[in-house]
């Protein structure tokens, strides 16, 4: 997906990185807060600053790592805390804090997508530029959407599962991002061709042009 990028375009990709993970953040924090839980806020974390959702391991070295070996990039900032007992909703208003985050990278995808249609895009640096935003929000909606612990996805799914899958869910996700890690190694290469699929398919939807 990345090979052969210059050095502005791996710019691109960490600056469309940081705003994409900045407003995923930072929505995650807004919705807990409208929804009752004040933890973020307290935490600094209702804000599209990057720099209170960075993780320099996991959120820069991590992904420029995979992208200069030539494998997909993952990345992740910290987690935005919350109270479940101070969220309105119970399960179903964690659910919207989850998913919140992945919606917002999809809206900020077709704003993105509108941007490379509208005739705005007038040099090639440009394009590159949008074309590259699009895509990693694409991909950040995409891989947050998978349905495992602690992905954002899983809060939905959590949200109608019956108790036995609940308690296995929680046991996977208080392994934090280690489960992640494993599920790539175990499940990649399984969901990796379907995931990339949806990304190229939508961002070419998106673009309208089928890269």
């Amino acid at each position: 997906m990345f090979d052969g990028l210059d050095a502005y375009q791996l710019l691109f990709v960490l600056i469309s990185m940081l705003i994409g993970m900045s407003f995923h953040e930072a929505m995650h924090a807004f919705v807990g807060y409208k929804l009752g839980d004040d933890t973020a806020m307290e935490h600094g974390r209702v804000t599209l600053n990057p720099l209170a959702h960075i993780d320099i391991l996991t959120t820069v070295f991590l992904p420029l790592i995979m992208i200069i070996i030539g494998v997909p990039p993952i990345f992740a900032a910290k987690p935005v805390p919350f109270n479940p007992y101070n969220v309105k909703f119970e399960e179903f208003g964690a659910a919207l804090i989850g998913i919140a985050g992945p919606l917002t990278n999809l809206l900020l995808a077709v704003v993105g997508g509108l941007v490379f249609r509208s005739g705005l895009v007038t040099t090639s640096m440009i394009a590159d530029f949008v074309f590259i935003f699009t895509l990693i929000n694409v991909a950040l909606f995409v891989f947050n959407m998978i349905p495992f612990p602690p992905l954002d996805g899983s809060r939905l799914l959590y949200a109608f599962a019956p108790e036995p899958l609940q308690r296995l869910m929680k046991s996977i996700e208080s392994m934090g991002l280690a489960s992640v890690f494993l599920f790539i190694l175990i499940a990649w290469q399984f969901v990796g061709p379907v995931v990339l699929r949806l990304n190229h398919s939508i961002t070419s939807f998106l673009i309208g042009v089928n890269f």
